[in-house]
């Protein structure tokens, strides 16, 4: 069976949705041998994926805005398929081509178009809404990164339940308990004490709530606020209201925006952390939650949507719109040792239900499940990189 993926969606600065393709592309070439493979890549991506194997074949395709890239997708993206003579397209990242030129699969890492419109720009709602509705109709099969996300996209696209798997993601082996001497130089490179801040990772956008977690931490003892609130993440969109909010509080001195965190810099992030906390009102899957988890933090984040099924046990949950029960949440973590110790062991045994290879065996499974009698057919894809 001849497999592509579609990674162009990935960002330069990764996060979310784009470390699920990025790890998803690493894993799968990890675990399966015997298929072939072409990956569609940024050139950038390409580079760092450095996969070596016969079976594999990295295609680097560079577009200097999302247009130009949806415009690739659609126009040059079936040719290349069928001058391949690929038999499965995995298109992970909610859209597909609209001439199908094999069988297809597509991603659906969460529903915020249509559960939280009011969330994103009026284009991009328009066209992904719009999109999505087409892959859910015309896809071979779905792939849901959570339960959660698997049962809205049923009930919202009124997909048939078989039509749809649930695919758990999973965090990066290098998300680890770690020795203080690895942890104080990245924490000394923001200006921050290891052991001594609350911190929240992830794209700066209104789904993740941040103006209440601005709001919850300002209520916090005036004591409890020499823990500094660190926000490290990209500034996505209608972000504005976040550094309003810290404005009027007057809390410019004690939250502290780092901007985006290099992916090498955020386990010592976590691991430097008193408390991590994720506010979010919805999520497809939450992979700050399981990477925090996995270096041992005591988290703190909402019984919303995806989050309680990666956290388990392993995390305080609250409502997403409950701000005294935040800062309650907060206040507890900061001051219980006990609590904390404990939390991290939980966060811990949660977090090791979860692995990247688990991901791409159950991802092949979907494959040849939509490859038809050829699926499992080996081969070699030929040049690792180059053109297609």
């Amino acid at each position: 069976m001849r497999v592509a993926l579609d990674a162009t969606a990935i960002p330069h600065r990764r996060a979310g949705a784009g470390n699920y393709i990025f790890k998803l592309l690493e894993a799968l070439a990890a675990v399966d041998r015997e298929n072939e493979y072409v990956f569609f890549a940024k050139r950038a991506h390409v580079e760092e994926l450095d996969i070596e194997q016969p079976n594999v074949r990295l295609v680097p395709v560079d577009h200097p805005s999302r247009p130009l890239r949806l415009l690739w997708e659609q126009s040059v993206l079936p040719y290349r398929l069928r001058r391949l003579e690929v038999e499965v397209l995995h298109s992970p990242h909610y859209t597909m081509p609209l001439r199908k030129a094999c069988r297809s699969v597509v991603t659906i890492p969460d529903m915020t178009f249509e559960l939280l419109p009011s969330m994103h720009g009026l284009p991009k709602r328009l066209f992904f809404r719009a999109m999505m509705r087409w892959s859910a109709r015309h896809a071979d099969r779905l792939i849901a990164i959570s339960e959660s996300t698997r049962s809205d996209v049923v009930r919202i696209l009124g997909v048939p339940p078989d039509h749809v798997v649930a695919i758990p993601l999973a965090a990066d082996p290098a998300f680890r308990p770690m020795p203080p001497a690895l942890v104080a130089p990245v924490c000394a490179g923001l200006g921050i004490v290891p052991g001594r801040y609350v911190c929240y990772v992830g794209v700066l956008e209104p789904r993740k709530n941040l103006p209440l977690l601005v709001q919850a931490y300002g209520a916090l003892p005036r004591g409890l606020q020499d823990m500094p609130l660190v926000i490290a993440g990209k500034q996505g969109w209608m972000y504005q209201e976040i550094l309003e909010r810290v404005t009027a509080l007057g809390l410019r001195d004690r939250v502290i925006f780092t901007g985006y965190v290099p992916q090498d810099h955020l386990p010592a992030l976590y691991n430097g952390a008193r408390v991590v906390v994720y506010p979010s009102v919805y999520e497809g899957f939450g992979l700050p939650v399981l990477e925090a988890m996995q270096c041992g933090a005591p988290v703190v984040t909402t019984r919303s949507s995806s989050l309680p099924e990666v956290a388990g046990d392993g995390a305080l949950l609250v409502d997403p719109r409950d701000e005294a029960g935040l800062t309650a949440a907060l206040a507890t973590l900061m001051t219980d040792d006990a609590l904390a110790a404990d939390l991290s062991r939980r966060a811990l045994r949660q977090a090791g239900r979860f692995s990247w290879e688990r991901c791409a065996r159950e991802t092949l499974a979907v494959y040849r499940s939509v490859g038809g009698p050829s699926a499992g057919a080996g081969g070699q894809a030929g040049r690792r990189s180059g053109p297609a």
